[in-house]
């Protein structure tokens, strides 16, 4: 059962992991993003509101997502982020390529 909702509304999906965006939940997510850019999705929303963590897989997965989109004209957008994960993207500079916005 994947760990994860999907609301799709034409070209546009929200993901909304379950928990936390860490190494074990990492490979079905990117598995869905594929499936769904390849389906014709152009933009995707993460919404982060249940995720209190983001390790290195998940911030790689957040790059891979969001490179993986703009080869195909589309976008990334993460929203609902917790302040302690919100000033980790910021440190990293990630907030510099996509969107990024907290609770």
């Amino acid at each position: 059962m994947p760990e994860y909702e999907v609301k799709r509304k034409g070209s546009q999906v929200t993901i909304k992991p379950a928990r936390d965006v860490v190494a074990s939940s990492v490979p079905d997510l990117r598995q869905k993003i594929k499936e769904l850019v390849d389906d014709g999705v152009k933009a995707v929303k993460i919404d982060l509101s249940r995720a209190s963590m983001v390790d290195s897989m998940g911030i790689g997965l957040f790059i891979a997502a969001y490179n993986t989109l703009q080869k195909v004209g589309g976008t990334l957008e993460i929203v609902k982020v917790s302040p302690d994960i919100l000033s980790l993207f910021r440190t990293m500079r990630i907030d510099q390529h996509f969107s990024v916005s907290g609770t």
